[in-house]
């Protein structure tokens, strides 16, 4: 297993959860790690994505919600997530992206995040 998502549960809305990423990959750090979303009925979505340097980027729903950070040390990156709402209840995945030409992309296999009302 490459990427091991944990960390999904049940939560009411308000509340909390972290996710965390355990990668098992080679040159972790030149790799742009994220996390995408697929609700029920949806498309997969980016969540939030971030460099081997720090630099973050969300997508306007999770903006001052959540918070992705990574530790290259350890080759792991995590989602927290705040003031969750019912429109954040999916399946998140961990994503890692080479920056290097000809890179494939990583997928693990995503943990059930549900917010209730």
């Amino acid at each position: 297993v490459q990427l091991q998502a944990s960390g999904g549960g049940l939560v009411q809305a308000g509340g909390s959860l972290t996710l965390s990423c355990a990668a098992s990959i080679i040159n972790f750090r030149i790799n742009v790690m994220g996390w995408y979303r697929q609700a029920p009925g949806k498309q997969r979505e980016l969540v939030a994505t971030i460099t081997s340097g720090g630099t973050t980027n969300y997508v306007d729903p999770v903006k001052g919600r959540f918070t992705i950070s990574r530790d290259n040390f350890k080759n792991m990156v995590y989602l927290q997530m705040n003031k969750m709402q019912p429109e954040d209840t999916a399946v998140y995945y961990c994503n890692a992206h080479p920056t290097y030409p000809g890179g494939i992309d990583k997928w693990g296999k995503g943990t059930q995040v549900t917010v209730s009302s």
